[in-house]
């Protein structure tokens, strides 16, 4: 865990530097905050990812003469055949689309993505894939 959080560490080091030099060069305060708050979660996560890299037992991504079959073998269940995140994607951008023009379509936007959202869930609970 310690890549990831000195690659956190690195971020803040790189966004607070680029706040300052924006501040500098621009004296535009929306974007100062902006890229001083990115800093600070950048912060917050790489100091946390530190802190815990201390308390657990080394991965073996984190030592340099682990082998291969120490990793773990399941990182969990993708379904390859899905086609449910694409109306997930396209609702969402139809809600973002309503916030921009009219509420009528965040309404519609808001019912597909609700109803994809079930269809997602309940993917292998009827049809063809059903277990």
């Amino acid at each position: 865990m310690k890549i990831e959080g000195w690659l956190f560490a690195l971020g803040f080091v790189i966004f607070a530097a680029i706040a300052g030099v924006y501040f500098y060069l621009s004296h535009d305060q929306i974007g100062t905050t902006c890229l001083a708050m990115s800093a600070g979660l950048a912060f917050l996560v790489g100091f946390y990812i530190l802190i815990t890299s201390k308390r657990v037992y080394p991965r073996p991504e984190d030592r340099a003469n682990a082998e291969i079959d120490e990793a773990d073998p399941e990182y969990g269940f993708f379904s390859p055949h899905s086609w449910w995140p694409l109306p997930v994607a396209f609702s969402a951008m139809v809600v973002a689309l309503g916030l921009v023009f009219a509420v009528w379509l965040v309404v519609l936007g808001v019912t597909i993505l609700l109803l994809s959202i079930v269809g997602w869930l309940f993917e292998y609970y009827r049809g063809e894939f059903a277990q």
